[in-house]
């Protein structure tokens, strides 16, 4: 029973793989729906990410007493990449309950919901990186070669991504009160998170801990080190592989056990 459940649900993955098209479609639909009649669209949230960097930067940086030319770049890339994480999952967790209609009515595989989700944030986040660039040249840092790196841990991050809304879209299409839940433990994360200070400002035995056993740090750090000009260290991409190989038997399982249960739960 458990291999055939889990079959089912590499079958439902594959069929919205295939579909690529048309989740490209959806979520371009998605992007442009939420800005029509705006003049600047999408770039709106660029603004005021853009505005929300430079005021925590200037503020944030005086207060840790931390080099503009290092914390600026820092802080630019990782508020953009957690903004994208954060609004990942916290829509990925109403991702089935957002798409009931379509789901009750149209029979097309329940995973295009969720990349239909993950593709429109991944638009934000590209219109979002445009701001990097500009703070590199306002701080006057190069961009070497080793920021290519940040390509493929950005791909190991969607495959974690993946697993984790996935398995949140369906306990939330069942319990209704965890999303707000979701929302709260997210804001617990962000602080407890090298987002808007910097990991140097640990003592060495508290950042063992605080960082070492932060499964968000090590996502984080193997896409935004190479972009600063680091290597990330051994342990980020060992963490993140492991966790997407576990992450991925475990949600198959749930979601192969409860994918046919789904429809009735919204």
């Amino acid at each position: 029973m458990s291999n055939r459940s889990t079959a089912s649900a590499v079958l439902d993955i594959v069929a919205a793989i295939k579909r690529m098209p048309l989740v490209g479609v959806l979520g371009w639909q998605d992007v442009r729906a939420r800005y029509r009649r705006s003049a600047l669209g999408p770039f709106w949230i660029t603004l005021s990410m853009g505005v929300m960097i430079g005021t925590i930067g200037i503020v944030f940086g005086q207060i840790f007493n931390s080099p503009m030319q290092e914390f600026l770049p820092f802080l630019t890339i990782g508020m953009i990449f957690w903004t994208f994480i954060a609004s990942v999952v916290t829509e990925g967790a109403t991702g089935f309950i957002s798409a009931e209609g379509i789901i009750k009515q149209l029979p097309i595989p329940l995973f295009v919901h969720i990349m239909r989700m993950i593709w429109r944030n991944f638009l934000i986040l590209l219109h979002n990186l445009v701001i990097f660039p500009i703070v590199l040249l306002i701080v006057g840092k190069p961009l070497g070669w080793v920021a290519l790196l940040s390509i493929p841990g950005l791909l190991l991050d969607l495959l974690n991504l993946g697993w984790i809304v996935l398995i949140l879209a369906i306990v939330c299409a069942r319990y209704r009160d965890l999303p707000q839940m979701v929302t709260s433990v997210l804001q617990v994360i962000f602080y407890l998170t090298p987002v808007m200070w910097m990991p140097s400002l640990l003592p060495s035995r508290a950042g063992a801990y605080l960082l070492d056993l932060n499964p968000v740090f090590h996502m984080l750090e193997i896409a935004r080190a190479p972009l600063l000009g680091q290597l990330p260290s051994t342990t980020n991409w060992v963490v993140a592989a492991v966790m997407a190989v576990l992450g991925w038997g475990v949600a198959l399982l749930i979601f192969g056990r409860y994918k046919r249960r789904i429809a009735y739960w919204l």
